[in-house]
């Protein structure tokens, strides 16, 4: 379930994050054997973690899709910056979008770590964004894993990378379909950039990696 790779310093130890199996096709099946969280955030938090305690890690590598009306589809985007849609305290007085008494902006920042791949920012929540959803939060792209996978990184003391292909967002989705269509295109692209990622890491001390929040 890990892969060492080597560092400038020393090995790297990824562990990589996927929602479904329907996002791990064929040209990533070459590369890697990641964990299967299933959808929404609390089984992406708990199975993130899980997966962490039984491999301790130095990075996740959290990948997968996304939807996005103004982002072309198929394209692959880093992640930028990660927030949390559905929080919302400010009946007691806290900022739409921060978790009650946890020391972190609505907007968690991540320092784009790989060279080449186009950034942006994205949000996390339980549901599907469809139609006029996106006009509702501010983001380029939104799903429903990532806020929980680098939230289950942080506590873990692993760094975090995400990768997001957009499979929706361009007309409403209506049926099935209309988030699978792209899958197959974005994994081959995927595929493309974790073949690549031994030259990234070895570009760079461990510590480097692992310092992926700011």
């Amino acid at each position: 379930m890990l892969k060492t790779y080597t560092a400038s310093d020393g090995p790297l130890r990824v562990l990589f994050v996927m929602a479904t199996e329907a996002e791990y096709g064929a040209a990533l099946r070459n590369h890697i054997e990641p964990v299967i969280t299933g959808v929404g955030p609390v089984e992406a938090a708990a199975r993130t973690a899980r997966a962490l305690a039984d491999h301790p890690a130095d990075l996740v590598v959290n990948l997968g899709s996304a939807g996005s009306r103004s982002l072309p589809q198929a394209g692959i985007f880093q992640v930028a910056s990660v927030s949390y849609r559905d929080m919302d305290a400010s009946p007691l007085g806290f900022e739409k979008g921060t978790t009650p008494f946890l020391d972190l902006p609505a907007e968690v920042r991540i320092v784009p770590r790989l060279p080449g791949i186009p950034e942006a920012r994205l949000s996390t929540g339980g549901g599907i964004v469809n139609g006029h959803g996106y006009s509702a939060f501010d983001a380029d792209m939104a799903d429903m894993e990532s806020f929980a996978v680098l939230r289950a990184a942080m506590l873990a003391g692993a760094g975090y990378i995400g990768l997001r292909g957009i499979s929706d967002g361009e007309r409403p989705i209506e049926r099935f379909s209309d988030w699978t269509f792209y899958l197959a295109e974005i994994d081959a692209r995927m595929a493309e950039i974790v073949h690549a990622l031994p030259d990234a890491f070895a570009a760079h001390r461990r510590a480097w990696w692992k310092e992926a929040f700011a």
